[in-house]
C-alpha cells in the first residue's frame, strides 16, 4: 500500500499517430518499431507453419512486464510514424481466427520483441509487424474510480488483461489495524451511549414537566382495597359494637330547670331500662324523658325507681316491639387488662363507639355532693377503664369480649378535678369509672320490684373529718345523738364510739369514704370480718350488716 498516496494504473494502449502521448503520459520512443505496411484492421492473425510450437505461456506473461523495462532510446529514432494509425480495440474472442496463438511473438535477436496483437504489414505477411509502443494512461482518480467490490484483474493472457489491472483498492488513508479498529468501535459505542444518555434524560425533563404542569395525560384514578364483607369477628370492636348497638338507647330529659342527655340500655322485653339516677334528675316530678333506640324510633318512658346512694335509676316504655335486652355479665370475673367497649351518646352524639382495657378495680369513688347535704352522694366501688368516656356515656354499657354488660358508666375524673358526668365538662382524659353490674343488677332487681333499693349499713356514725389511716368511729352522732345504734348492726358486733375501722375482709382502708364503698359493694345480711384499732391494740370483729331504704 502506498500509506495515503494514490496508487497510479497503467493502462496499455496503441501509440497515438505521429508519436503524440497520450493525456498525461510520455511517448514510448524507445521501442524499435518495424517497417508500417498497409494491412487491414482489425488483424486476422495466420495459422502457424507446420511444425512451429506456439509461444510459451512465460513471454505471454513477459508482455506486462515489458511496459515497464527501458528499452534502447536509439531505436525510436528509426522509426518513422505511421500517417494514420487505427485505435487500438480488442478482438472479441468470437471474431478472433481460430488458427494461430494469440499473444507476443518469440523474442527476436538483439532482445526485441514484436507485438503479435498489434496490426500486421500486409494481411499476407506474419513477419512484417510493427510492435506498437505502450503508452501510459493518466493517472485516474482515486476517489472516482475506487470500487471495493470490483473483480480481480485477470491474468495476462486472459480475456479483457489490457484493461484496468484490478480494482483500486487505495482508499488515501492509511488502513486500521485490528486493535485501533477496536478502540475506535469502542469510542463510538461509548459516544453513542452518552449521546443516548443525554437525549433520554432531556426527553424525560421535557415530558415529566409537561405531566407536572398538565396533571398528566389522563386523570389521576387512585388505587383502592376492593369492597369486604361485612360480617367481623364476634369478639372484634366491630363484632361487639355490632351486637351490642340494638339494645343501646339514648335519653333526653326535659325538665322544668334543665335539660340533660344520657344513656341507657334495655334490661328485657318487658320495656325496662337502665341509666344513671343523675340522668333522670332534672326531669323531677314533671319532667319528660324520651327515649330513642338505636334504630331511629322514640318512645316515651317513666321512671320506676331511682337511688341516689347507687347512682342508679330504671325507665319503662311501652307499646315498643322488638326489644333486644342486653345480656348481662360477671364484674367479678374481670380481670386488670381485659379488654372492654364502651357505647353511648357523648354530647349528644348518639351510639358512640370506643374502647379500653380495664385499669383497675375496687376502685372507690364519690360522686354528687352539689346539695351540700350528702344526699346525693353517690359511693361505688368501680371499675376503672381507660375506654374515653364523655358526657353523655352516663348510664351506658360497658361490655366485655363477649358482648355482655360487666358495668355501667358513670364518672370521670377530669382535668378540672370534677368526678360527675354531667358536671366534669373537661371530657375525658383515659379516667373512666363504671358500677360493676353485680351490684347494679341487685339495685335494678329491687328497682323494678319494689320501687326502691336497699342499703346495706354497719350501723354506726363516721367521723368523716378523721386525717388518720383508716375509719374512725365518731365520738356522737348528728344531733348529739349515740356514734353506734344500739342493737344495730355495729353494737352487736361490738364497735365502740372511736374505734379505728382499718380493714374489711383482709382489705386495707384508708378512710370512711372508702369505708362506705366497701360496704355498698355487699347485700344486706352479708357477713363482715372487720380490723378495729382500740388503744393501739388491734383485735378483729365479725359483723351482720343490716338493711336500710334508700331515697
Amino acid at each position: 500500500m502506498n500509506e495515503g498516496r494514490p496508487t497510479k494504473a497503467t493502462w496499455w494502449s496503441r501509440r497515438r499517430p505521429g508519436g503524440i502521448p497520450a493525456q498525461g503520459g510520455t511517448p514510448f520512443d524507445a521501442l524499435p518499431v518495424a517497417p508500417q505496411q498497409e494491412a487491414a484492421w482489425p488483424p486476422v492473425p495466420e495459422a502457424s507453419e507446420p511444425g512451429s510450437e506456439p509461444a510459451p505461456e512465460s513471454a505471454q506473461a513477459s508482455e506486462s512486464a515489458l511496459a515497464h523495462e527501458s528499452v534502447p532510446a536509439q531505436a525510436s529514432e528509426s522509426a518513422p510514424a505511421p500517417e494514420s494509425a487505427p485505435a487500438f480495440v480488442r478482438v472479441p474472442e468470437s471474431e478472433a481466427a481460430p488458427a494461430g496463438p494469440v499473444g507476443p511473438a518469440a523474442p527476436a535477436e538483439g532482445g526485441e520483441f514484436a507485438e503479435s496483437l498489434l496490426p500486421p504489414e500486409s494481411s499476407g505477411s506474419a513477419e512484417a509487424t510493427e510492435p506498437v509502443d505502450a503508452v501510459e494512461a493518466p493517472a485516474p482518480d482515486p476517489w472516482r474510480n475506487y470500487d471495493p467490490w470490483a473483480a480481480a484483474a485477470p491474468a495476462p493472457g486472459q480475456e479483457g488483461h489490457l484493461h484496468q489491472q484490478g480494482p483500486l483498492q487505495q482508499t488515501g488513508v492509511a488502513v486500521l489495524t485490528a486493535a485501533q479498529r477496536r478502540r475506535r468501535a469502542k469510542k463510538i459505542l461509548v459516544s453513542c451511549a452518552v449521546a443516548l444518555a443525554l437525549v433520554s434524560g432531556g426527553v424525560g425533563g421535557v415530558v415529566g414537566a409537561y405531566l407536572e404542569r398538565n396533571g398528566g395525560l389522563t386523570d389521576i384514578e387512585l388505587p383502592q382495597a376492593a369492597k369486604e364483607a361485612p360480617g367481623r369477628a364476634p369478639d372484634s370492636v366491630a363484632g361487639i359494637a355490632a351486637h351490642a348497638l340494638p339494645s343501646v338507647v339514648t335519653l333526653h330529659v326535659h325538665g322544668s330547670e334543665e335539660d340533660g342527655t344520657g344513656t341507657g340500655f334495655v334490661l328485657d322485653a318487658e320495656g325496662h331500662i337502665l341509666t344513671n339516677n343523675h340522668v333522670i334528675a332534672p326531669a323531677g316530678g314533671s319532667g319528660t324523658i324520651t327515649v330513642t333506640f338505636s334504630g331511629g324510633q322514640s318512645a316515651k318512658a317513666r321512671v320506676v325507681g331511682h337511688d341516689g346512694g347507687y347512682d342508679l335509676a330504671v325507665v319503662k316504655v311501652s307499646g315498643v316491639r322488638g326489644l333486644d335486652p342486653m345480656p348481662l355479665g360477671n364484674s367479678d370475673s374481670v380481670q386488670v387488662g381485659d379488654p372492654v367497649v364502651a357505647i353511648g351518646a357523648p354530647f349528644d352524639l348518639a351510639n358512640t363507639v370506643t374502647s379500653g382495657i380495664i385499669s383497675a378495680k375496687e376502685r372507690p369513688i364519690t360522686a354528687g355532693g352539689e346539695k351540700g347535704d350528702g344526699t346525693d352522694v353517690s359511693y361505688v366501688d368501680a371499675l376503672q377503664t381507660d375506654a374515653p368516656i364523655n358526657p353523655g356515656n352516663s348510664g351506658g354499657p360497658l361490655l366485655d369480649s363477649r358482648a355482655r354488660v360487666i358495668g355501667i358508666n358513670s364518672a370521670i375524673r377530669s382535668a378540672d378535678g370534677g368526678s360527675d358526668l354531667e358536671t366534669g365538662q373537661s371530657g375525658s382524659i383515659g379516667l373512666g369509672f363504671a358500677i360493676p353490674v353485680n351490684q347494679a343488677k341487685r339495685v335494678a332487681e329491687e328497682l323494678i320490684n319494689t320501687g326502691r333499693a336497699t342499703h346495706p349499713v354497719i350501723g354506726v356514725t363516721l367521723d368523716m373529718n378523721y386525717a388518720g389511716d383508716g375509719a374512725r368511729v365518731g365520738t356522737k352522732a348528728a344531733g348529739g345523738g349515740a356514734p353506734v345504734t344500739a342493737d344495730g348492726p355495729g353494737a352487736k358486733a361490738g364497735i365502740r364510739a372511736g374505734d379505728v375501722i382499718t380493714e374489711i375482709d383482709g382489705t386495707r382502708v384508708h378512710s370512711g369514704e372508702e369505708l362506705i364503698v366497701r360496704t355498698r359493694a355487699h347485700r344486706p345480711g352479708d357477713h363482715l370480718r372487720l380490723t378495729v384499732r382500740r388503744g393501739g391494740a388491734d383485735r378483729t370483729l365479725t359483723l351482720v350488716l343490716g338493711s336500710a331504704d334508700g331515697d
